[in-house]
């Protein structure tokens, strides 16, 4: 189980893979497994069966991809940046962006 610094809600560039260059919103983390679903980012073609809500067809989905493969944006600059971590005056422990040193968490 991996240490998750990048968590659901935030926004993320796709460093590597055919994704290269990508930008989306993190939909879901799986920290067991390292990999997150990010929108719009790794789509794939799934056959789905007509259920009584949903028409069948070819759908496509957001696939998991490896947390390695991402990046957090900076949220100063938009570049992509590494996560650090720092305690806060009141105790409080905080993520905040390598690059520019902004305070990612609210």
């Amino acid at each position: 189980m991996l240490k998750m610094k990048i968590k659901k809600g935030d926004q993320v560039i796709v460093i590597t893979g055919r994704d290269k260059g990508k930008k989306g919103e993190v939909i879901r983390s799986m920290p067991k497994e390292g990999k997150l679903l990010v929108k719009g980012v790794n789509m794939v073609k799934r056959h789905q069966r007509p259920t009584q809500t949903a028409p069948g067809g070819i759908v496509d989905k957001e696939a998991p991809i490896d947390i390695s493969n991402v990046a957090l944006l900076d949220p100063k600059t938009g570049a992509a940046t590494r996560v650090g971590f720092k305690i806060l005056d009141d105790g409080r422990k905080v993520r905040v962006a390598k690059k520019s040193g902004v305070q990612i968490d609210a």
